[in-house]
């Protein structure tokens, strides 16, 4: 079972690009924190075996791959995944409800503890960005997210990923019917690296995150123990 603080669950991503480095991170940090993110970096370089491994430790594992592509083939990706015995998945939003509800589907044939959730606006992305990829002047990115977070919402996933910037505004509108996941979150002392819209771990809990995940705040530090120890004082 994933370590909480509170209501809030903290994960770390594992980006790094073999297994004998992700199993290093999760072996260091032990009892500090149960629960890891598998992204495409080490998913694509060591593939289903390095889900087991971190499972094979005790933890959980958050898949994320960020499935977009037509309802069909990515009912049989999810499917695929949910086999591994991953707690969660992510899917784009902007996949389409359609897309979204046969994840959601191919998930609970499977495992039914194994929940999706949807990706509304990458937190590297600012307004700018977003304006280039929607091909329509984009003013405000909550706005957006708020769009995309009523359409995953419509389409049963168990939650979303936003910033935290927008993560309050999310907890307004649909308050516990779609559970928060906050990425890009730094420590106080920490940069934003390639993040534009980042909070750190309490920030992040006062919007009312269900989950944060925090990356390089720990696993590039001197000491990722310390790291972890920091991320966890910090959340209520």
């Amino acid at each position: 079972m994933a370590v909480m603080s509170g209501r809030v669950t903290p994960i770390v991503a594992l980006d790094v690009g073999n297994s004998a480095a992700a199993l290093d991170v999760v072996d260091e940090l032990g009892d500090l924190c149960r629960f890891f993110k598998v992204g495409s970096e080490l998913y694509t370089a060591e593939g289903a075996s390095v889900v087991h491994a971190v499972r094979g430790r005790g933890a959980s594992v958050f898949l994320d791959l960020k499935f977009h592509d037509i309802p069909n083939t990515v009912r049989g990706a999810v499917r695929s995944a949910a086999t591994l015995g991953v707690q969660l998945l992510t899917v784009h939003a902007s996949g389409g409800r359609a897309m979204m509800e046969a994840a959601v589907a191919a998930a609970h044939d499977v495992a039914s503890d194994c929940g999706i959730l949807a990706v509304t606006v990458l937190t590297s992305m600012d307004a700018d960005a977003v304006s280039d990829v929607w091909g329509r002047r984009v003013a405000d990115v909550e706005a957006e997210v708020l769009r995309l977070a009523q359409l995953a919402r419509d389409a049963g996933v168990h939650g979303i990923v936003c910033s935290g910037r927008e993560a309050a505004a999310v907890r307004a509108k649909f308050g516990d019917q779609v559970a928060i996941l906050v990425p890009g979150v730094r420590l106080t002392s920490g940069d934003r690296q390639d993040q534009a819209r980042v909070v750190t771990p309490s920030e992040a809990a006062a919007a009312g995150a269900r989950y944060i995940v925090v990356g390089r705040a720990v696993t590039g530090a001197k000491s990722p123990r310390c790291a972890m120890n920091e991320v966890l004082s910090d959340l209520p």
